[in-house]
């Protein structure tokens, strides 16, 4: 079956917002989603590589605004082609795909920093390449930087950040585009568990903040439960869904939540989805 790709979305390198917005315009924490406007949906959705190895098949999912998924999953099934399938960088062979690809935001698991540039330097870039009149896109990295927490580090290139400083700069590249879709390919996985832990809860408090949809690859349990409105487990390839776990736990998401029986009860339950698929 050949792949449909409606035509509502962007560009696949698709990640403008309105020049007329304001800086990182958007809702204040805690408010509801917007609408809860569906802005990815996947039906029947498989892909196959020319060589013939199948990575994804029957793939269902949709995902609103207001929306925190993570998806987790044995390596080499095929989550991060599942992002690059949302993003368009990746065609489908068969299915349907409809995205919000016009305000995409994408982090990837390296920061994929320009060095020569300072931190002011790399979150402008985006809004540079679409064309942001100057003034416009120096206010937009600030506002960005601001909001991630690196105010006093715009002068500083990439070789003088930590690793979580880096990501961070990442992340605000993305949101001077004020993404209505947010796809993480796991961005915290190569930190240590204490930086992982602070950013898990950053990236809680812009998306409380922003209220944007994310779709979020991770290996870890702990952190897909703790960040998530939902936890999607796929199988081993070809990539399938085997199991939607809703994590019913209010935000905003306190660090000792981890430790709570509501928590264990959830992360288990994802964790016996993860082995009941194992051979």
């Amino acid at each position: 079956m050949a792949v449909t790709v409606e035509p509502r979305v962007g560009s696949t390198a698709g990640v403008t917002a309105s020049p007329s917005a304001g800086p990182l315009a958007g809702n204040a924490p805690g408010a509801p989603a917007p609408g809860g406007a569906r802005v990815l949906r996947f039906s029947g959705v498989g892909l196959t590589y020319a060589d013939g190895t199948p990575a994804l098949a029957d793939i269902d999912l949709e995902l609103e605004r207001g929306e925190l998924v993570s998806i987790v999953g044995p390596s080499g099934c095929g989550k991060s082609t599942l992002l690059r399938v949302a993003s368009g960088l990746l065609e489908a062979s068969s299915g349907t795909v409809e995205a919000e690809r016009e305000r995409l935001g994408y982090v990837f698991q390296d920061a994929t920093l320009l060095p020569w540039r300072t931190v002011a330097g790399n979150v402008e870039l985006l809004a540079e390449l679409h064309g942001y009149p100057k003034q416009q896109r120096q206010e937009l990295a600030r506002a960005a930087i601001e909001l991630v927490g690196l105010a006093g580090f715009e002068r500083h290139h990439p070789r003088r950040l930590s690793g979580g400083m880096r990501m961070r700069t990442s992340l605000a590249r993305s949101l001077t585009l004020d993404p209505v879709l947010f796809l993480f390919d796991e961005p915290f996985g190569a930190l240590d568990e204490i930086t992982r832990e602070r950013l898990n809860d950053e990236l809680i408090r812009l998306f409380l903040a922003r209220r944007f949809a994310g779709l979020f690859v991770t290996h870890s349990i702990q952190e897909a439960v703790f960040l998530s409105t939902r936890v999607v487990v796929m199988s081993a390839r070809p990539g399938r869904i085997v199991a939607e776990i809703p994590v019913e736990l209010s935000y905003p998401r306190e660090p000792e939540l981890r430790y709570s029986a509501q928590f264990a009860t959830v992360a288990r339950e994802v964790s016996s989805a993860l082995r009941s698929d194992e051979p």
